[in-house]
């Protein structure tokens, strides 16, 4: 008899995916209005040993801008989805917070932190997303005609 990882056995639902994709678009959104930086997403739903559905990274100058980050993407998911962390870890270092929704997974670090533990690496076989600011409508100025 073999046993089969629990992992492996959990399911797919779409609905998980409308959710886990609105709690994605408010994370970024605040990690954004925070100024974070190197900001990306990482599918992990094709690992079967993948801890969550989605990584979500970014980067902080320093210890005061990741708590920021993180509080403020606390609250923003809390307001526009509903929805609490089920985990949160870091914030007496403040070097890198862990914010756990369960399968959407936030990673706010300090540059060298980041450097060091390599997530990129570790879950390599991830489809990563790079997360640019969305560019707002610029308004052309228009001179005008003196009649």
């Amino acid at each position: 008899m073999t046993s089969t990882p629990i992992l492996a056995t959990r399911e797919k639902k779409g609905s998980r995916l409308t959710r886990a994709s609105k709690i994605l678009k408010v994370i970024s959104k605040a990690i954004q209005d925070k100024k974070g930086e190197n900001l990306i997403s990482m599918d992990l739903r094709k690992i079967p040993e993948a801890v969550a559905d989605f990584f979500v990274i970014c980067e902080a100058t320093s210890t005061t801008q990741v708590k920021a980050i993180a509080d403020y993407v606390e609250v923003m998911v809390k307001e526009e989805c509903g929805e609490n962390a089920y985990h949160h870890e870091g914030h007496t270092a403040m070097q890198w917070i862990i914010i756990d929704y369960i399968n959407v997974v936030v990673h706010v670090f300090q540059p060298e932190t980041r450097k060091f533990y390599k997530l990129e690496e570790l879950w390599n076989d991830a489809v990563v997303e790079e997360i640019k600011e969305e560019e707002l409508p610029v308004k052309k100025a228009t001179k005008k005609k003196k009649v």
